[in-house]
């Protein structure tokens, strides 16, 4: 049965799971090792038990739990499964990924890797649970990441005119 790629579907399926994104784009080696090193990553970082308490709003307890050395690798594993499968994907598709594609998902990365290093804080000057600290850094990096890429874009298509 031939299935057509649509890189969005692959895009979505990968930000529900790293891995899912690859194994829809026939990448079944590198889909199983996404979804294994996120299994590794989320166990050692014990990032379920995070993910509860910062929805119960027990800040505290997800701090607690969490073990950091491990935490930080999760956005920059995370971001890159679901870059590196819309790529292949749009590749796939036979659209045009574009220039400077990466740069909202690496500002992501580094946004979120750091909103993971503050989410540490909890002297009552953070008012977010730690997961959420996390999550508003991936928002906040791939907006500042499209940002750039979009002045990038238009300074070479500036360059480019005669």
């Amino acid at each position: 049965m031939k299935r057509n790629v649509y890189p969005l579907e692959v895009l979505l399926w990968s930000i529900a799971f790293p891995g899912f994104g690859q194994i829809l784009n026939k990448m079944y080696i590198r889909g199983a090792f996404f979804i294994v090193l996120e299994f590794v990553i989320n166990v050692n970082a014990n990032l379920n038990m995070n993910i509860l308490y910062s929805f119960q709003g027990k800040s505290a307890q997800a701090i607690a739990v969490t073990n950091y050395e491990w935490a930080m690798f999760y956005p920059c594993v995370y971001l890159f499964a679901i870059y590196e499968s819309y790529l292949c994907a749009k590749e796939k598709s036979g659209r045009e990924a574009g220039a400077f594609l990466a740069l909202p998902f690496v500002a992501g990365a580094y946004f979120s890797t750091v909103g993971v290093i503050f989410s540490k804080i909890d002297d009552g000057t953070f008012f977010l649970p730690p997961t959420f600290v996390a999550i508003f850094g991936i928002f906040i990096g791939v907006a500042i990441g499209s940002w750039i890429r979009v002045l990038l874009q238009n300074y070479v298509e500036t360059k480019k005119k005669p």
